[in-house]
């Protein structure tokens, strides 16, 4: 499962990956299933490319 936090949750919603407003487990298994769409075997592989957009870049 995506790790999901304040920065990585943002990105993805201004990415089109996450529809739902809280951080919570329901976002987590949404996140996950989307990011799926792109590397089924790791979808999570995508956590530190969309934290790192949220914490540093401020995008």
């Amino acid at each position: 499962m995506m790790p999901l936090d304040v920065h990585s949750g943002s990105v993805a919603r201004k990415l089109g990956l996450l529809q739902r407003t809280q951080n919570d487990w329901q976002a987590v298994e949404e996140l996950t299933a989307n990011l799926r769409l792109f590397d089924p075997s790791d979808p999570v592989k995508y956590d530190f490319a969309l934290f790192g957009l949220g914490a540093f870049e401020k995008f």
